[in-house]
């Protein structure tokens, strides 16, 4: 018996702003954190928020550095989070392409 593709779908990944980091993230080697806050329009408190759910469960690291004085704070997916995203794209098209499991 075969399950609906949607039982494989990742929860951390799920929610939007969360999935909308992933997706940023796996189009850029890195990322800035205003530039991801300013590119999926959410406020400050809001992506951090996401940012620590997506790095508790490994999937983004967070760098801090400072530019003179300011502080600076970059985001890149590691190994285990851009696998999570492939994999959970394809499920996302397994499910709109109608495509049983393989």
């Amino acid at each position: 018996m075969t399950t609906h593709p949607r039982h494989e779908l990742d929860e951390v990944i799920h929610a939007p702003v969360r999935l909308s980091i992933m997706a940023a993230l796996a189009a850029a080697e890195k990322a800035d954190f205003r530039f991801l806050r300013d590119t999926i329009e959410v406020s400050d408190s809001l992506l951090s928020k996401h940012i620590l759910t997506l790095e508790e469960a490994g999937y983004i690291r967070v760098e801090k550095t400072f530019v003179g004085k300011r502080a600076r704070t970059w985001l890149s997916l590691t190994d285990r989070g851009r696998d999570a995203f492939t994999a959970y794209t394809d499920v996302l098209r397994r499910i709109t392409e109608g495509i049983p499991r393989a």
